[in-house]
């Protein structure tokens, strides 16, 4: 897959995990993994290119006596999620096109 239509995808897929509750990064990857191929080493820059943006924020709390990092989607990332939606019907056409069936339909 192209890197940057991964990319892309991998950003919605990680906001869509986290829509219903907050999760940690293992959990994450365990999540997405059954519908996109991720790893570590590409999740967490995403996780933090997402906080950044507004998308996700983050709180610690104790598991088995250890601190673990939780990622909770915001208002904006509700947004940005409800805005991919949106957008999908025009994406789906696209994608008819390009696979040959009529872009008019």
């Amino acid at each position: 897959m192209d890197v940057q239509l991964k990319k892309g995808i991998l950003d919605i897929c990680i906001i869509k995990c986290l829509e219903n509750e907050a999760s940690y990064g293992y959990k994450i990857i365990t999540d997405v993994s059954k519908y996109i191929e991720v790893s570590e080493s590409t999740l967490y820059p995403i996780l933090r290119r997402l906080e950044d943006s507004g998308c996700l924020e983050t709180f610690e709390e104790e598991h088995n006596g250890r601190r673990r990092k939780y990622y909770k989607i915001t208002a904006v990332g509700k947004q940005r999620l409800r805005g991919f939606k949106s957008e999908y019907k025009k994406l789906q056409k696209v994608t008819k096109y390009i696979l040959g069936g009529k872009s008019n339909e």
